[in-house]
């Protein structure tokens, strides 16, 4: 009987690591097919899956997955700590291990959210233009700019001020969540149930490794970094949201953050929007021509300068020299998941917001 254990324990050592390949041409196929992702996956076993995983985690204040990864990091390091002899003389049985965890996860991240990569388009759900001229995107930063400095204007009654958040952010996550069932009602694509938004416990090494959020798509908790300044929370919050729902493409959730922070009544909420939207515009002109951008820069109110200063320190207090590291690492996940720009996809947002607001006008 122990043999026969032992032998079906080593045949499932050995076949579920030879699991990833049919698992990615499986993969593949439907990454090809995003009809079938969206109407099978997408809006059909995700959305139980995911309001599944909302409804058991939600109510816990603190993130369940941080706590996961958190002792996976520790065991596994335990693990090679107390293991190093064994591992060099046996590195073929390693390898072995290795793999059948690499296999586990890819199979689990797939299902539990990763298909999403390869879902339908979010511009041909908007049924809007996916491609935007450079005269058409300066049209939109002139909008954006006139827009960004009136609702300045508007909350400080001087052109010069900085725009101080009233708000905690908790307040905002609550605000943004408030925000998506009403935006909901003019695309339900976004309903969104069971909130299960989290303050990440890793705020700190976020902000060093650049990152303002993300998605844990094992337990579908939305951790947000809360040493963002309180200017881009909203959005980033809302972007965050966006993941769960069903989205994966970062240029998609930049539009949907953008999306419901903008329809919220709210006017603090209105100005981090549309000056979230402003800076995308801003920088893809900058990347083409200069002179442009310094004149439209002149035409912005000291005091939305003021804010985006803010934004700018912030970076430049958390910078470090492993960040690019983790730039390259991250720019490769997204291009093995069907985002061929990489991390040059956020700024993709740019052409949606100018199909968007062709479409909706400012």
């Amino acid at each position: 009987m122990r043999t026969y254990k032992s032998n079906l324990k080593n045949k499932l050592r050995n076949g579920i690591p030879l699991s990833l390949i049919p698992q990615i041409i499986v993969v593949q196929w439907l990454a090809s097919r995003p009809e079938i992702i969206e109407q099978y996956y997408s809006t059909g076993i995700y959305k139980n899956i995911s309001l599944f995983f909302r409804t058991l985690f939600g109510w816990i204040p603190f993130s369940i997955g941080e706590i996961i990864y958190t002792l996976i990091m520790v065991i596994t390091l335990r693990y090679i700590f107390r293991n190093w002899r064994k591992i060099k003389l046996h590195p073929l049985s390693f390898v072995r291990d290795t793999l059948v965890v690499l296999a586990v996860f890819y199979f689990t991240f797939h299902l539990l959210w990763g298909l999403n990569y390869y879902r339908q388009p979010l511009y041909l759900t908007l049924e809007i233009e996916e491609e935007a001229s450079y005269e058409e995107i300066k049209d939109l930063t002139n909008a954006l700019i006139a827009k960004t400095n009136a609702l300045q204007i508007q909350l400080t009654a001087d052109s010069t001020k900085i725009v101080n958040f009233p708000f905690t952010r908790t307040e905002v996550f609550k605000k943004t969540v408030a925000n998506y069932d009403q935006v909901a009602k003019e695309f339900p694509f976004l309903k969104y149930q069971r909130t299960n938004l989290k303050k990440s416990m890793y705020s700190s090494m976020s902000s060093y490794l650049g990152i303002g959020g993300y998605l844990n798509p094992f337990t579908n908790e939305a951790q947000v970094n809360t040493k963002t300044p309180l200017f881009r929370f909203p959005v980033v919050t809302a972007h965050e949201i966006g993941h769960q729902v069903g989205y994966s493409a970062e240029n998609e959730t930049n539009l949907i953050g953008y999306i419901v922070t903008q329809k919220n009544e709210d006017v603090y909420f209105q100005y981090a929007a549309t000056a979230y939207a402003l800076a995308y515009c801003l920088n893809a002109i900058h990347r083409t021509d200069e002179a442009t951008f310094n004149r439209f820069m002149k035409k912005l109110n000291k005091g939305v300068k003021e804010n985006y200063q803010e934004l700018q320190e912030y970076h430049e207090a958390y910078e470090n020299p492993l960040e690019p590291i983790f730039t390259s690492i991250f720019n490769a996940f997204l291009k093995a998941n069907n985002q061929t720009d990489g991390v040059k996809s956020y700024s993709r947002v740019v052409h949606l917001l100018v199909g968007y607001h062709k479409k909706y006008p400012l």
